[in-house]
């Protein structure tokens, strides 16, 4: 009975981070397209978001007794997941002035593909058969759930620069799982931080100020209501991380969300899915059952 609890303690626990991230970046993902819409650049919005994540920050230090790790490892593991993060998005925005979104957006959805090779070579993770099948079908969903058609497009620009993103935010995730092998959850989430706030002068720089910005109260104020979901909702991500196995712990999150905004876009805005992207979403609620299905003894089995 002492063994069944044990292990079913680190699934619980693993899981319930993760869940709560799928749930905030699908609430933050249905909203975050409004103030943009509404006049506030997302350059501005990146700004923000840097912002948003200093109260989680200072709240779990608080939480922690003020205990932050300073060595040489932890700042750099948390700085290099707050600098490929940040730096991803910086390349984002470069790309989208370059080439389609709906290209784009599927390149980069794949991310996860990156830090599962990484941590099933590397970290040695591995997982038994529902979650290797829950993970086949959410790297099939992803593409699916960002994809749509348009015109045809030139250059090749931004096409590298969606696969140096789609790099990027892959290694990130494993760095994250590394980092919490020695790091608190707390420290990396602060140098987190740090890393998202030194490259607010770039996104500052990047704004075109020629066009009208929206400073009034649906301008920088909702951006930050929005933005912090999608700040806690990393923090979690990291006890997720910590917790559970990064080849498991990044499909789900990544398929999980999509799931959670296309409901809220059907409800709020009555917004209907098109057939590929239904497909996309049957498949990601597949994917999103397997993976927290998945027994942690076999999920735990390669630790011998």
């Amino acid at each position: 009975m002492s063994t069944a609890a044990a292990t079913m303690q680190p699934r619980r626990t693993w899981l319930g981070f993760a869940l709560v991230t799928v749930v905030l970046w699908g609430i933050w993902g249905a909203f975050s397209g409004i103030s943009a819409q509404r006049g506030f650049p997302d350059t501005l919005v990146y700004c923000v978001w840097a912002l948003t994540m200093l109260p989680p920050a200072v709240f779990i230090l608080w939480r922690n007794g003020w205990t932050l790790d300073r060595t040489p490892r932890a700042v750099l593991y948390g700085m290099l997941v707050g600098l490929l993060g940040a730096g991803g998005q910086m390349l984002l925005f470069k790309a989208l002035t370059l080439g389609p979104a709906y290209f784009i957006f599927p390149i980069i959805s794949l991310s996860p593909v990156v830090t599962i090779a990484l941590s099933f070579a590397l970290l040695h993770e591995r997982t038994g058969k529902l979650g290797a099948l829950g993970i086949v079908l959410a790297l099939l969903a992803l593409p699916m759930l960002d994809l749509s058609f348009g015109g045809g497009a030139q250059g090749v620009g931004w096409f590298v620069l969606a696969l140096l993103i789609m790099l990027a935010w892959g290694v990130q995730a494993y760095f994250m799982k590394l980092a919490n092998h020695t790091v608190s959850a707390e420290s990396i989430f602060f140098y987190m931080t740090v890393g998202a706030l030194l490259l607010v002068p770039v996104a500052w720089a990047m704004t075109d100020w020629s066009q009208p910005i929206n400073t009034g109260r649906d301008g920088p104020w909702l951006a930050a209501g929005i933005q912090v979901l999608n700040a806690i909702g990393a923090l979690t991500l990291v006890y997720a991380f910590r917790h559970g196995k990064a080849i498991v712990v990044a499909p789900l999150t990544n398929a999980g969300a999509p799931l959670v905004t296309a409901v809220l876009a059907l409800l709020v805005a009555g917004v209907v899915p098109g057939p590929l992207k239904l497909a996309g979403l049957a498949l990601a609620l597949v994917a999103s059952l397997l993976l927290a299905l998945e027994p942690e003894q076999d999920a735990a089995a390669d630790a011998g």
